[in-house]
């Protein structure tokens, strides 16, 4: 019996040696998972069930730009998109999902005060960003001190007077905000000089420009602006928002776009914009030209995708501004820009070199009969594709999107005020030369820094 049974234990034995090793190689692999990191769900900026992201927040040691940003009311912001903030809330969750959507059409092309702020609270709440810019919650660790009033969305929709009042409610939101700021004491520290405003809008900040005029203005040109108030040395140029959409995985080569060069807008303005007129004269009955009144009303803003799209340049006329939303819409279209604007300012132009990627024209010489389309046809293919390459390599810096990306245009924005920075604290330094010998001043007042900012309302 004995030996009968020797052979019977063996499987037995292997067999529990077997469930052994299962077990400890399960145990193994459940300690190793437990150890990893949990994978990212993906981000849902809608509202509903996206749930939280477990996002790093941003290092102030390690941004480009430290921004301290005024906890304004939000009628100054987001209240100006209907937005309604939770009980003792100021500012939206973006990392919750809480996205206020801004309004489309023409409101988009200077909608850059809400991709700004967004960046901003998503730098703080640990929503994704690159980065580049992060807010802080003491001025004194601050860069600059960004102001966010949204003066574009103010003016597109609170510019009228609707009676019986007796003024706009745009300007009484600038009548607030000069009084806020005059009582604040990051504004008396340095008299407004590190302040960002945003003003995109050429009638933005209509009034109050004129009391702001130390601040760092970021603008989209300085048409409606006087040389005392903005100019290049301490303000920035940022892009408009285009309106057309891009043109995702464009092949449309050279011969792929039978049209030699676009231009659909308004052709009789006022101002610097009476080139217009003097081209449509001249290219009106060119060949394969498409020079025509159009606007975004109807079916306005399809026709124009499908008209830069099918063209190999696209004008950039001056019109009642220096500039306009069309040459970011060329830009997305790959459709090569022509640009005819002498007092033109191009946003970035200290790091983008923009005669890689557009043609700039004097208006003096655009006017010279067959000058300009001599000039076009002058252009072989060669060059033109070579253009049209840099084109949709360049077109990532002029986009603007939530969550923002690494060099998109609000990155850009962030990097062109970070460049101001050195200029700002030469400004303020010099200005507390003598402070020291101020009487009747709290410390790091500068001398007459608010008082003309109080005392006076547009």
């Amino acid at each position: 019996m004995a030996a009968a049974a020797a052979p019977c234990r063996s499987p037995l034995a292997w067999l529990f040696a077997l469930a052994a090793a299962l077990f400890f190689a399960s145990w193994y692999l459940l300690l190793d998972s437990a150890a990893a990191p949990p994978a990212r769900r993906p981000i849902h900026l809608g509202g509903g069930g996206g749930g939280r992201v477990p996002v790093r927040k941003c290092d102030p040691a390690e941004a480009l730009l430290r921004v301290f940003m005024y906890d304004l009311p939000p009628e100054f912001h987001f209240g100006l998109l209907d937005w309604k903030p939770a009980a003792g809330s100021v500012w939206p969750d973006v990392r919750g999902g809480d996205v206020p959507e801004y309004p489309g059409g023409l409101n988009l092309q200077h909608s850059i005060e809400y991709w700004l702020a967004l960046d901003l609270l998503a730098s703080e709440q640990g929503a994704p960003t690159p980065c580049a810019a992060v807010r802080v919650r003491d001025a004194a660790d601050a860069d600059v001190v960004l102001v966010p009033f949204f003066a574009s969305l103010s003016f597109n929709r609170h510019s009228r007077v609707v009676p019986p009042a007796r003024g706009s409610e745009d300007r009484a939101l600038q009548r607030r905000l000069l009084r806020y700021l005059a009582a604040r004491p990051e504004w008396r520290r340095s008299g407004g000089r590190d302040h960002v405003v945003l003003a995109h809008h050429p009638n933005g900040m209509l009034d109050a420009r004129y009391r702001l005029w130390p601040c760092v203005f970021v603008l989209c040109d300085f048409g409606r602006y006087p040389a005392s108030v903005a100019g290049l040395d301490k303000d920035v140029i940022a892009p408009y928002r285009h309106v057309v959409p891009n043109f995702a995985n464009d092949t449309a080569g050279y011969d792929d776009r039978p049209t030699m060069l676009y231009f659909q807008g308004a052709i009789y303005r006022k101002d610097g914009g009476f080139i217009r007129q003097e081209l449509y004269y001249l290219l009106k009955d060119e060949k394969d030209v498409h020079f025509s009144f159009g606007s975004v009303a109807g079916n306005g803003i399809e026709q124009a995708t499908q008209g830069m799209r099918a063209s190999k340049f696209c004008l950039n006329i001056a019109g009642d501004t220096p500039s306009s939303n069309r040459l970011f819409d060329s830009i997305v279209s790959h459709c090569v820009p022509v640009i005819i604007s002498d007092e033109i300012e191009l946003p970035f132009e200290d790091v983008l070199d923009y005669s890689k990627f557009s043609v700039i024209v004097r208006s003096k010489d655009a006017v010279k009969k067959d000058f300009l389309m001599n000039l076009i046809r002058g252009i072989s293919r060669e060059e033109w594709t070579r253009t049209w390459n840099r084109l949709k390599e360049v077109e990532r810096h002029f986009e603007y999107q939530y969550p923002s990306q690494t060099d998109d245009a609000v990155q850009m924005i962030w990097k062109a005020i970070a460049r101001k920075v050195p200029s700002i604290r030469l400004k303020i330094n010099r200005l507390r030369r003598f402070s020291q010998f101020e009487t009747n001043k709290t410390n790091d007042t500068p001398p007459q820094s608010s008082s003309w900012l109080q005392n006076q309302d547009p």
